[in-house]
């Protein structure tokens, strides 16, 4: 696949246009470390952050406050090797009331075989919303930014400042958008290995622990009450993403069939991937 830098541009300017930043680059400032006993590192100066996992515990961090609407951008880079039944996250989550949740879920493979992106979207605390990509580079090899744009119109997941898929706001057909109440970011690495790595076939290899994964260039981007679209070499590019990349989707399994279809209407109805397999419970 190739897509100009110019394309690149373009999207990366429509997806920041309402936006206006609030924090940048410093964990010490917007985050805390939550969990982890020791495991999670703040270092260069607030700069970068480490979660560790070993056999006995994981780790995580979240932010110092909440958000209704914005945008957050961080660079990742993952568990080199056998990283199998690890999961390494970047979401956003209400925590608390009717759940809402907008998941960035990194799951681990044995060694030559590449991790999974599982994207989720909760919504007044329902799920299943899932869609699953093989990333087309390793991202154990160097950092990759990846960002969740959320405004009242629609979530948006990027990678590089790629956008891979599009959540539509559809309450006025009934569907369920995460729009009354504010989320938290969180991250973590934690052993999924009931589930994550070919369906819980593989699990956790504690041979090599503690495994680390690292985060820095953390931008936190408040939503600035303006309105934006999505233009047809967007959308164009979220599909040839999806038709070349994405392995599952919830929309090949009958769930949320209004909103699915809808949402296919919306994208000129994306032919569906040949390479679609069961989604992994989440």
């Amino acid at each position: 696949m190739s897509i100009s830098s110019s394309s690149l541009l373009l999207l990366f300017s429509v997806s920041i246009c309402c936006f206006v930043v609030t924090s940048k680059g410093d964990f010490n400032t917007d985050t805390k470390i939550t969990w982890g006993d020791g495991r999670a590192k703040i270092t260069e100066g607030g700069k970068a952050l480490t979660l560790s996992i070993d056999k006995k515990l994981g780790s995580g961090f979240q932010s110092k406050k909440d958000y209704l609407f914005a945008r957050f951008d961080v660079e990742m880079k993952l568990i080199p090797g056998n990283a199998a039944g690890l999961v390494t996250t970047f979401y956003l989550s209400s925590l608390e009331g009717s759940h809402d949740e907008v998941d960035m879920e990194f799951l681990g493979n044995v060694t030559g075989e590449p991790y999974t992106l599982h994207t989720n979207i909760y919504a007044q605390g329902e799920g299943h919303r899932e869609r699953g990509f093989h990333l087309w580079f390793d991202p154990s090899a160097k950092f990759h930014q990846y960002s969740v744009v959320w405004n009242p119109e629609r979530i948006i997941f990027m990678v590089d400042n790629k956008a891979i898929r599009v959540h539509e706001n559809l309450a006025n057909l009934g569907v369920p958008f995460p729009a009354k109440q504010p989320m938290w970011l969180i991250a973590s690495l934690w052993n999924g290995d009931q589930w994550a790595t070919q369906k819980g076939r593989i699990k956790a290899n504690w041979t090599d622990a503690p495994y680390t994964a690292h985060y820095r260039n953390l931008v936190i981007t408040k939503h600035a009450g303006n309105n934006q679209t999505l233009t047809n070499l967007d959308e164009k590019n979220i599909r040839s993403v999806q038709d070349k990349f994405m392995i599952y989707d919830y929309c090949d399994y009958g769930v949320h069939p209004l909103e699915c279809e809808k949402q296919n209407s919306q994208a000129n109805e994306k032919p569906k991937n040949s390479n679609s397999g069961p989604a992994p419970k989440n």
